[in-house]
């Protein structure tokens, strides 16, 4: 049964009309925060890769939606496979949402496999904001290799470049190298990425491995339309449908625990480019950045310079990826187990300087 509302006491009205007069505005509340402030966008990667135009056309945008406009500054802040500016964002940036921090989320599956000893965070502890693209990524030759596919890498050695130990350039060939025999060998020591690209092309090495799609086709699309690459694997849960003919890692697992193993390493893709807050930032400020976000994600400015720089928009929420984050957490020990062995590094050189 559905009661009609009484009207309330004639002295309760304007006690109730004196108290909203008294409580601040929200969103008034916030533009008094954010005015003539800087919030802080760090990368986790250097100049010139995906992450980082990606990171810097949000800079530019962001603050137009932020009640208050703040000034945003991009920062790039590599080292340790994406681990050094996690650690900064968790632990040292202010807590009162003037840093945000958009990183390759490696450090998830660190964090899982107690990988580096430098983390000094839990991933599920992040405020997750969203993530402004997810996609698969890949394993790729340089077209005078004669590696036309993943088959070829198990019958011959291929040099990759590599940056850190933590990185997906230097994950994903050894494991592939574990689980399903490849013949990969790792040369790393590369500042960043566009490094590797460099290197590629100067014949210093062979392939690359942990480059998303939509970053392959921002920064090299003309390696695809040209042939210049051959696209040997894909890693994710599904195929890329405009990739359909590349086949997933785990389409080479043997048996059911090589595919738990592949598809434990083709989890985190899934949270794609995100952007996280510290914890301890207050509820309503990050529910704030979560709706700046939501209309920037849909403002036609923000949308045509991604257009113009080749850069991917397909959102993830913040709660969607926040469960991601605690399920793969929560990987049966026996999977983890099989997934720190598969990682050890094996085949790997220090690149000459």
């Amino acid at each position: 049964m559905i009661r009609a509302l009484r009207p309330a006491p004639a002295f309760v009205v304007p006690v109730l009309l004196a108290l909203v007069a008294l409580a601040p505005e929200p969103a008034a509340a916030q533009a008094d925060f954010y005015k003539g402030k800087t919030v802080e966008m760090i990368i986790s990667t250097g100049a010139g890769g995906g992450l980082d135009a990606n990171g810097r056309i949000v800079a530019r945008h962001l603050a137009n939606h932020i009640p208050g406009n703040p000034t945003v500054v991009a920062r790039n802040m590599p080292g340790a496979g994406h681990i050094r500016a996690a650690n900064y964002v968790f632990s040292q940036a202010p807590k009162d949402g003037t840093t945000i921090g958009t990183f390759i989320p490696i450090f998830v599956m660190a964090h899982v496999l107690e990988r580096s000893k430098g983390i000094q965070f839990n991933p599920a502890n992040f405020q997750w904001l969203v993530s402004t693209s997810s996609s698969n990524s890949t394993v790729y030759v340089w077209h005078t290799t004669g590696v036309k596919s993943l088959e070829d890498a198990i019958q011959r050695p291929v040099l990759m470049g590599g940056t850190g130990v933590g990185s997906y350039n230097v994950i994903y060939p050894t494991v592939l190298n574990s689980v399903v025999g490849t013949k990969f060998k790792l040369v790393t020591g590369y500042a960043s990425t566009t490094e590797i690209a460099i290197a590629m092309e100067r014949g210093e090495v062979q392939g690359r491995a942990g480059n998303n799609f939509n970053s392959l086709l921002a920064e090299h699309g003309d390696w695809l339309k040209t042939g210049k690459i051959n696209l040997l694997a894909q890693v994710g849960l599904a195929r890329d449908p405009d990739f359909a003919g590349v086949p997933l890692i785990t389409d080479f697992a043997k048996t059911d625990e090589d595919r738990a193993i592949l598809r434990f390493f083709s989890t985190d893709i899934v949270i794609g480019r995100p952007f996280v807050t510290a914890p301890g930032v207050p509820a309503e400020r990050v529910a704030l950045l979560r709706q700046a976000f939501d209309r920037m994600l849909k403002d036609p400015a923000f949308l045509d310079d991604c257009k113009k720089s080749g850069i991917d928009i397909s959102p993830v929420g913040g709660t969607e990826i926040q469960k991601i984050v605690s399920d793969f957490m929560n990987t049966p020990a026996n999977i983890v187990a099989k997934a720190k062995a598969a990682m050890e590094p094996r085949d790997t050189s220090e690149r000459k300087k």
